[in-house]
């Protein structure tokens, strides 16, 4: 058979994957883009990604956390970390603050502004439903969750 022969017959819709299925990284990885196109439905209109409100979510647990602490725990690069807060103090969300002991640090809190956004879209930005609306039952959703707090150890 011809190359081109081949090619035409090539069913666009269906994609063999093989034994790929079989690997967390992939399946976590098309997990991800699930659950940031779920997030993006909901609140693209906000004008934060994620990994913003995660940080502004932490800072929130968290008041005066040091930057580079935060961006250990969440696994954020230090110069993306430092991107993301700059742009989130820009914003008005957060504060910088030196730290006393060593000034090369940073502490994080959040403004007044940056504490109403938390508190009237955390309902929005934790989407806790998100497992039911990928037909998962609540059992289901609970077990995918204590698996992946296992698998990140975060448990």
């Amino acid at each position: 058979m011809m190359p081109n022969a081949i090619m035409d017959q090539q069913d666009d819709e269906t994609v063999e994957l093989g034994d790929i299925k079989l690997s967390p990284g992939f399946l976590l990885r098309i997990a991800q883009v699930k659950a940031f196109e779920s997030f993006f439905a909901q609140i693209g209109g906000l004008g934060i990604k994620p990994g913003e409100f995660t940080v502004l979510w932490v800072i929130s647990l968290n008041p005066g956390l040091k930057q580079g602490t935060i961006a250990r725990t969440l696994h954020i690069k230090p110069a993306h970390m430092t991107k993301l807060v700059s742009r989130l103090a820009k914003d008005g969300m957060l504060e910088r603050t030196p730290d006393t002991a060593d000034r090369r640090a940073v502490r994080l809190t959040l403004t007044p502004k940056g504490e109403g956004f938390v508190a009237r879209n955390r309902a929005k930005f934790l989407d806790t439903d998100l497992a039911q609306r990928v037909a998962l039952t609540a059992e289901e959703a609970e077990t995918l969750n204590a698996l992946l707090r296992k698998f990140t150890g975060l448990d």
